[in-house]
């Protein structure tokens, strides 16, 4: 049975659909940077491996590019996720020791070669033609999709929240926090490193492959770092740095101002329609700008437990401590 959806409810469950991907790939990001302090500017890299990881699993049969298996919707997401954490593993072992301005140089020029090889290389995904006629599971029904996406973040969130509470969790902020003492407390810096590296990718790749179900198509020119990574790191930053529920929040207030924007550039005079992407760019790093002068710790900030009391914001400590 077809659901009718008028003009402003489709806009409005494509908006909410997009929201909650960038929403799963900001969580991978909160665990790199916000829980361990891992400077990674090549989301991209691994948003691309995902995206074609389950196109080539679930597409059809075709010649024109690697795989066409046409398995279940579920195997594509996992064999998303194992590759991107495979491919994060072998990033991981050559760069994660580097200092965080040396990761960061490393972790876009790797994810920019992630995306040459895919507009490169035709018989992986087709070139800059992409891979078509990737398919919805269940229908192909906006609203049942939104659900699918909305209960795969609901999932992912309650995960990483438990991976925040954990011990585990609490060693990646020790590490954030003062590398060096936690190295003399026994802890093996680069292994936990690596392994926040390589779960965050995961996320990363999970919502890679959200996307390339959602949208039915993906190409080369889809995972620009504009989209794949500017965005996801002004989600976080915005959200609430080190907070699950502030990466998910920043997520869609971002979106909503980023599509937003669209529409007010359609106001734009005739002859500057053509610049319409730069402006829109100024305008969310205006936006970026008064969220770090005004809240620089996003509009959640990170939670930070008070030994032998409730944890509380930073913000609430500052107030606490000027009372």
């Amino acid at each position: 049975m077809s659901i009718e959806l008028s003009g402003y409810a489709s806009y409005g469950v494509f908006l909410l659909t997009l929201a909650g991907i960038y929403a799963v790939v900001t969580l991978g990001l909160n665990i790199q940077w916000g829980m361990t302090g891992l400077f990674n500017i090549g989301i991209a890299g691994f948003y691309a491996v995902g995206a074609y990881t389950a196109a080539i699993v679930t597409s059809p049969s075709s010649p024109e590019h690697l795989g066409g298996l046409n398995m279940p919707f579920a195997v594509g997401l996992i064999a998303a996720m194992v590759t991107s954490g495979l491919v994060a593993a072998l990033v991981g072992l050559i760069t994660i020791n580097l200092r965080s301005d040396y990761l960061a140089i490393a972790s876009i020029g790797i994810a920019e070669i992630i995306r040459l090889i895919f507009k490169n290389e035709d018989w992986i995904g087709n070139g800059v033609r992409g891979i078509a006629g990737i398919q919805r599971p269940i229908s192909d029904e906006p609203l049942v999709y939104l659900a699918v996406v909305l209960v795969v973040l609901l999932l992912a969130y309650l995960a990483v929240e438990q991976v925040r509470k954990s011990p585990w969790g609490r060693v990646l902020r020790a590490i954030r926090e003062n590398e060096l003492g936690a190295q003399a407390a026994g802890k093996n810096v680069f292994r936990f490193r690596l392994e926040a590296f390589i779960l965050g990718a995961v996320l990363m790749g999970l919502g890679g492959a959200l996307y390339a179900h959602f949208v039915g198509f993906v190409s080369p020119e889809s995972f620009e770092p504009i989209f794949g990574t500017f965005l996801a790191w002004v989600m976080l930053i915005a959200g609430g740095s080190g907070n699950n529920k502030g990466a998910v929040l920043g997520a869609f207030v971002i979106w909503v101002v980023w599509s937003g924007t669209e529409l007010l550039t359609n106001f734009l005079p005739a002859d500057m329609t053509t610049q319409a992407s730069s402006v829109r760019l100024l305008l969310i790093g205006v936006l970026l700008q008064i969220i770090l002068l005004r809240r620089p710790e996003g509009i959640l900030p990170e939670e930070r437990p008070h030994v032998g009391a409730s944890p509380v914001s930073s913000n609430e400590a500052e107030e606490e401590a000027a009372e």
